[in-house]
C-alpha cells in the first residue's frame, strides 16, 4: 500500500494548476523552515496553502514511509476499545502509518485522539485517513485542536481516559532545538517535564490495570539522540521501561557521550515510492536513507536483559591495514555498554543497522571510542 501512497495523495489532494509547477520550490522553502529557519516560523504555517500542499505530497509520505518501516516490528498490544494518544499529531501521520503497515490491526476497534494545534493539518489527515481504510474503518479517530504547554506537567487526555499507547512524533524536537546546544540542564529539564506528560497520560485511571506503551520518534542527529537518552531515563525513574531499540534496562551508554556518538538508526529509501523519490530530486532534497532515534517503553514490568545487541551504526572500515584484510566494524548497544563489533564485510552487511545479534564480548576497549569489543557469533 505504502507504493500507492503518493496516488492516493494526487487523487485525494489536487494540487491547483497554480501551485504544481512550484511545488519543489515550495518544499525548498519548507524544509528551511522546518529545519535552519525554524525561528522564522509561524504557529500557523500550514495554514497557507501552498505550504500544507508541499507537506501533505512531500513531507507527509516520507515520514510515513519511516514510520512503516519501524511498526511492523513493535509489540503496540493493541486490542478492542484500545485509546492511542497522538500529540502533535499533525495530518494524521501515525494513525496513517499504521494503517498501512499493520493489517492485523484492521479488525481491532480502537480510538486514536489525533492532537495538534493546527486545524487545517488535522482535517488533512482526517480525509487522507478516510481515503486510506474505508468507510466501514473499525478505527474511531477524534480530532482534538489544541496546543500542548510542555512546560506544564498536569495534561490530561480527552475524557480522562487511560491511553493504551500515547506517542509523539518529531514534536519534542521543536522544544530542545531553541535551547543552547551547550545547556545540559535545560536538556534533561525538559526530558524530565516531557516524562511527567507522558506518564500521567497513560496513568489519568489507576483502576485500570492493562498495562500501557509510549512511543517516541525524533530525528536522527546527535541533539536527539541525547534527548532520547535522558527521556529514557526520566521514564524509567516512572516505571515504564524501555523495550526498543534497547535490550536492556541497565544505564544507556550515551548519556554521557558527545555528538560523536548517539543511538540512531538508517534504512535505505531504495523501496520508497518513484514519484516520490523524483520530487525529492526536484526539490533539491535527495534522500538516500532515512535516519531516525526512537523509544518505545511499556510499564507491564521490567523488561530482563536480553542478551541481546542491537546494531546502531553503518559498516565501516576500522583502518587501512585492516580495511586491505577486509576487517570492518559496527557499533552496538548492549547492557554492559557500546559495543565496537568486529568481522569481515559479508558479516557486517548481514547485520543491519537495528537489527539484533549475538556476540561474543570481550574485556579488550577500542582505543578510539572506548567501546568494548566483540565478535558476532
Amino acid at each position: 500500500m505504502i507504493r500507492e501512497l503518493t496516488l492516493l495523495l494526487e487523487k485525494t489532494f489536487p494540487i491547483p494548476q497554480r501551485f504544481r509547477n512550484r511545488l519543489p520550490r515550495d518544499i525548498a522553502e519548507l524544509s528551511h523552515l522546518l529545519t535552519n529557519q525554524r525561528g522564522q516560523r509561524s504557529l500557523s504555517y500550514l495554514t497557507r496553502p501552498e505550504y500544507l500542499s508541499a507537506y501533505l505530497h512531500y513531507f507527509l509520505p516520507w515520514n510515513i514511509y519511516r514510520l512503516c518501516i519501524l511498526l511492523p516490528g513493535l509489540d503496540l498490544r493493541l486490542k478492542e476499545g484500545s485509546v492511542i494518544a497522538d500529540i502533535g499529531c499533525g495530518p494524521l501521520t501515525f494513525a496513517c502509518a499504521l494503517w498501512i503497515s499493520r493489517n492485523d490491526l484492521h479488525d481491532t476497534p480502537v480510538e486514536i485522539n489525533c492532537i495538534d494545534r493546527s486545524g487545517p493539518a488535522l482535517e488533512a489527515g482526517k480525509k487522507l485517513f478516510n481515503a486510506l481504510s474505508g468507510a466501514q474503518s473499525k478505527w474511531k479517530i477524534n480530532l482534538l485542536k489544541k496546543e500542548i504547554d510542555f512546560r506544564k506537567t498536569n495534561y490530561l487526555l480527552k475524557d480522562n481516559k487511560k491511553a493504551s499507547l500515547i506517542c509523539a512524533v518529531n514534536i519534542f524536537n521543536e522544544i530542545y532545538d531553541r535551547l543552547a546546544h551547550t545547556d545540559t540542564e535545560a536538556l534533561k529539564q525538559t526530558a524530565k517535564n516531557a516524562a511527567a506528560i507522558l506518564h500521567n497520560a497513560v496513568n489519568e485511571n489507576s483502576q485500570q490495570a492493562d498495562s500501557s506503551s509510549i512511543l517516541i520518534i525524533e530525528p536522527g542527529v546527535p541533539r536527539s539522540g541525547k534527548f532520547i537518552s535522558l527521556l529514557r531515563d526520566e521514564l524509567l525513574k516512572t516505571g515504564h521501561h524501555p523495550i526498543s531499540p534497547c535490550t536492556h534496562t541497565s544505564d544507556c551508554p550515551f548519556i554521557s557521550r558527545q555528538k560523536e556518538k548517539w543511538c540512531h538508526f538508517a534504512y535505505s529509501t531504495e523501496n520508497a515510492p518513484k514519484e516520490l523519490i523524483k520530487l525529492s530530486v526536484s526539490a533539491k532534497l535527495p534522500k538516500d536513507r532515512l535516519v531516525f532515534s526512537y523509544l518505545f517503553t511499556s510499564n507491564s514490568g521490567s523488561s530482563p536483559d536480553s542478551g541481546l545487541l542491537r546494531v546502531i551504526s553503518d559498516a565501516f572500515p576500522l583502518n587501512e591495514e585492516k580495511q586491505a584484510r577486509g576487517l570492518f566494524g559496527r557499533y552496538a548497544c548492549s547492557s554492559l555498554g557500546l559495543v565496537l563489533l568486529k568481522g569481515n564485510k559479508n558479516q557486517m552487511d548481514k547485520a543491519a543497522s537495528g537489527s539484533l545479534i549475538k556476540a561474543e564480548i570481550k574485556t579488550e576497549r577500542d582505543k578510539k571510542s572506548g567501546a568494548l569489543t566483540g565478535e558476532i557469533k
